[in-house]
């Protein structure tokens, strides 16, 4: 299998060099290099939505110009008011937790004040009710007169 192929260097409007190459005996199809035009090579690449901007010259005049920059006024004053209504609701939530926390807290100390109350309840009536019963091995016996003549 012999490749040849055939190289077609040509610039675009923004100073990047593509060059084109055709392969002839293979059926594949190459992927186009790029290449930058400066000889020293390296540098930041440009992103696309700055390329364009940087070589028209905008007039701060124009009625275009005065739209953009209403509209991004108009978005940056959308975007504050967004994010000072979201600091609010946090703070507001904050507060009702709080408030919540503190109900949650109260009711806390009395249930747990209800229930030292009724254990000392249930220990009381525990000990009147043993005081109360008597051993099992312990019962005085009595003679019945019946069986007693037997």
């Amino acid at each position: 299998m012999s490749k040849t192929s055939q190289q077609n260097p040509t610039t675009d409007a923004s100073g990047v060099s593509v060059i084109h190459t055709q392969a002839h005996s293979s059926g594949l199809q190459q992927v186009p290099q790029l290449v930058p035009v400066s000889p020293g090579g390296g540098g930041k690449a440009v992103p696309p939505s700055k390329q364009g901007k940087k070589s028209s010259f905008v007039d701060r005049n124009s009625d275009e110009y005065r739209q953009r920059r209403e509209r991004n006024n108009m978005a940056v004053k959308k975007s504050r008011l967004k994010s000072k209504q979201k600091a609010q609701d946090t703070l507001q939530r904050v507060n009702q937790l709080k408030e919540e926390n503190e109900r949650l807290e109260a009711k806390i100390k009395l249930l747990t004040k209800e229930l030292s109350v009724l254990k000392d309840l249930f220990l009381e009536h525990a000990h009147n009710f043993a005081d109360n019963v008597q051993p099992v091995g312990t019962e005085t016996t009595t003679t019945n007169p019946e069986n007693s003549g037997q």
